[in-house]
C-alpha cells in the first residue's frame, strides 16, 4: 500500500467528528498519484454525501464550466482531484445554507494528504474558508478581495468564489471574476491537463 492509499484508508476510516454531526460521518475525497489539479471547497454538501461524488451537484457543472471541462475529464483519469477543508457533509443550518465545515478535519489531515501529492501544480481555492486556511495572512480581508487579487497567488493558488447558486447574485455584481479568472483558469487547466 502507498503512502497516499494509507492516508485515504485512515480519511475513510475517520470518525472523529461523529459527536459533532448530524449523520453517520461519510468522508469524500477523491485525489490520485496523478493529480494535477486540487479542488479545495469548504465541505460536501448533502447530495455529495449521499452520492459520494463531490461536485456532483449542480455547483459542479458550473465549476466544470468555469474550467472548460467535461464530466469524463473531471472524474476520468485523476488528474482533477477534490479534497475539501473538510471531508464530512457538516449538517444544513436551518437560517439557510450548508454549517461551516469543522476545523479538526484540516488539522488532521490537510498536511498528510498535500504532502501525498507530488503532481499538483494548482490548487483551486474554493470559497472564504479554503482561501483562509491555505493563504494565511496572505489572504485579503473577505473572500471577494481575495478573489479580486487572484493574480497575487498564482500559478499554485486560484481563489475563486464557490459554484453554488447562492453565488449567482456574487457573479452578477462582479462581472471582473467571468470576465478576467474564468477565462486565465480555463488557459491554465487546459495546459496542465493537455496529453
Amino acid at each position: 500500500m502507498s503512502s497516499l492509499e494509507a492516508v485515504l484508508s485512515d480519511i475513510a476510516a475517520c470518525r472523529a467528528c461523529a459527536g459533532e454531526l448530524p449523520h453517520e460521518p461519510r468522508p469524500v475525497v477523491r485525489v490520485s498519484p496523478q493529480t494535477r489539479i486540487l479542488i479545495c471547497g469548504q465541505a460536501p454538501g448533502r447530495l455529495v454525501h449521499e452520492t459520494g461524488l463531490p461536485f456532483n451537484d449542480p455547483s459542479g457543472n458550473r465549476l466544470r464550466g468555469w474550467m472548460g471541462i467535461d464530466r469524463e475529464t473531471f472524474y476520468g483519469d485523476g488528474r482533477v482531484g477534490v479534497a475539501a477543508m473538510a471531508f464530512c457533509f457538516p449538517g444544513t443550518n436551518p437560517k439557510g445554507g450548508d454549517y461551516p465545515p469543522p476545523t479538526r478535519c484540516a488539522q488532521l489531515w490537510r498536511r498528510k494528504l498535500l504532502d501525498n501529492l507530488p503532481k499538483m501544480e494548482l490548487t483551486l481555492l474554493v470559497g472564504w474558508h479554503a482561501q483562509a486556511w491555505a493563504l494565511g495572512p496572505r489572504s485579503m480581508a473577505n473572500m471577494t478581495e481575495t478573489v479580486r487579487a487572484w493574480e497575487r497567488y498564482v500559478p499554485e493558488f486560484l481563489p475563486m468564489p464557490h459554484p453554488s447558486w447562492r453565488n449567482t447574485a456574487w457573479l452578477k455584481k462582479n462581472p471582473w471574476f467571468d470576465a478576467e479568472v474564468v477565462p486565465y483558469l480555463q488557459a491554465r487547466v487546459h495546459k496542465i491537463l493537455k496529453p
